[in-house]
């Protein structure tokens, strides 16, 4: 006789997971369910909702690098279960991290002696890493001020208003007051003459960005360097620079070897660079490297013992994964300078076909420059029918993710689209973008303009009823606005839908 055995509710070894109540059953999606699940339909649900994510390759609205050679994703995957701070347990891994901030000193042209070690710590990302520089440049302000028994208690750094939305938090969490350069029409980088200008006393450092976040531009570190020198000799100050590289520092020197933007330039104390950038490593890893041992206090930095030996730490946070530092030394070695240096080349080139490709639709004015980040930032030449953000929200049902955005201050009535050219977009990819905005524009032309033709007529009316005319500025900045809160409420409601 043979036995048989009925499986019970919860064995889907001998099911398919599509054939199990887990699919049917709806799982709480805010508090911990009370009984356990089977690994495979755990898998299985939320392979399923992650196949909503954006392709990340698609993805044009990120810096972050997308793709890795499979050698060293089977490195990161190796290495997911040791905790970098476990310096002791894991010498070699604190090994690499060392040879990463050598390396990439030398690439930002410390002045080291032949055996002498660099000066960084491997962070998160660049959020981290300008913390870390803010907070020693904070402290070795106030140190100098408590010396000459002045008062400390008002520090503020001196940026552009296109900086990236970590300065500001460094800024409010540090009690820093931040004193921005506005942006205009035309110019939307820090004016170095204008922030030099905004330098006094209690300043701390002046912030250059090499990579502007809006249109990809580098600043010109080389001309405030010089404008600082002077204004510091003039006032007995020593008012020093910190370059946010998050983006460029790893193009640059490959790109533009004679431009002076780094520790070439004597006021150039610290500078910040994403290795999750153009370091070529998925996200979770940057770096900041300062000049000397004199640019860092040391009362900033920890000395523990409790994991086996005496270390060193200057950090925010305390455990992070091993993954990314193994993998920037990966990258590092791998490709070495001719590597890094083919690789920008193939961005910049991708990225001036797209620019090409722009320009001959005849619909687009280039807002970015062929210098700097490869990236290409657009906006529309006529936007009497249509916006940017229309543009933006019509490319995602190709598979695109383009952001539309607005300057800052003062220019915010300028509306452009980016696309951030990455190691792995292709020319192909490239000609097949330009095409499906043509076909876009294409099809909004075909649309009726409601948001204009509504604003005509408000205006129509105000001028019909004795009430002030609005400017094309003004009338911009409005039909921006609108188009802003009209797409936010979108994405509300779908969150709301979704949730």
């Amino acid at each position: 006789m043979v036995l048989s055995k009925t499986a019970s509710e919860t064995d889907v070894s001998i099911h398919s997971t599509f054939a199990s109540r887990y699919v049917r059953n709806s799982l709480p999606r805010f508090k911990m369910p009370e009984n356990s699940i089977p690994k495979e339909a755990a898998f299985q649900i939320i392979n399923d909702e992650l196949m909503l994510d954006g392709n990340p390759r698609l993805n044009l609205a990120s810096f972050v690098t997308t793709w890795m050679e499979p050698e060293c994703n089977k490195l990161i995957m190796d290495a997911i279960n040791k905790n970098y701070v476990d310096m002791d347990e894991y010498p070699v891994t604190t090994e690499l991290q060392n040879r990463c901030v050598n390396m990439i000193a030398h690439l930002f042209n410390a002045p080291l002696g032949e055996s002498e070690a660099a000066v960084g710590v491997g962070t998160v990302g660049s959020s981290e890493a300008i913390m870390l520089a803010g907070l020693a440049f904070k402290r070795k302000w106030q140190n100098k001020r408590k010396a000459e028994g002045k008062p400390y208690d008002k520090p503020n750094i001196v940026t552009g208003a296109n900086v990236q939305v970590c300065w500001e938090k460094f800024a409010r969490y540090f009690e820093v007051e931040l004193k921005e350069v506005k942006l205009r029409e035309g110019y939307y980088v820090m004016d170095p003459a204008k922030a030099v200008e905004l330098v006094d006393e209690n300043t701390i450092c002046v912030a250059a960005i090499l990579g502007s976040t809006l249109n990809g531009e580098f600043e010109d570190v080389k001309l405030l360097n010089d404008l600082l020198v002077e204004k510091n000799k003039e006032t007995g100050w020593d008012t020093p620079i910190h370059v946010d590289a998050a983006s460029g520092g790893f193009i640059a020197p490959f790109l533009y070897p004679e431009l002076e933007w780094d520790f070439r330039l004597p006021l150039v104390k610290s500078i910040n660079v994403s290795g999750h950038k153009y370091g070529l490593v998925y996200a979770g890893i940057g770096w900041v490297i300062w000049r000397s041992k004199d640019d860092l206090p040391e009362e900033l930095i920890f000395h523990i013992n409790y994991l086996g030996a005496d270390q060193p730490t200057f950090t925010l946070n305390f455990s992070k994964g091993s993954s990314q530092v193994i993998a920037q030394y990966y990258q590092l070695i791998r490709l070495g300078h001719e590597g890094y240096k083919n690789v920008m080349e193939n961005c910049h080139e991708n990225a001036m076909v797209l620019k090409e490709g722009l320009e001959k639709t005849g619909r687009f004015n280039i807002v970015s420059k062929d210098d700097g980040v490869p990236l290409v930032a657009f906006s529309l030449k006529d936007k009497k029918r249509h916006d940017e953000f229309e543009i933006s929200e019509m490319l995602r049902r190709y598979g695109w993710i383009v952001p539309a955005y607005t300057m800052p201050a003062d220019a915010q009535h300028i509306t452009v689209l980016r696309v951030v050219i990455r190691e792995d977009f292709s020319r192909t990819l490239a000609e097949r973008l330009v095409l499906d905005i043509q076909k876009v524009v294409h099809e909004l032309d075909a649309l009726p303009a409601k948001l204009n033709a509504r604003l005509a007529t408000e205006k129509q009316e105000q001028v019909k009823n004795g009430t002030v005319k609005k400017t094309a500025i003004e009338t911009q900045r409005e039909i921006t606005a609108y188009w802003k809160k009209y797409v936010t409420e979108r994405k509300s409601n779908n969150k709301t839908q979704i949730c």
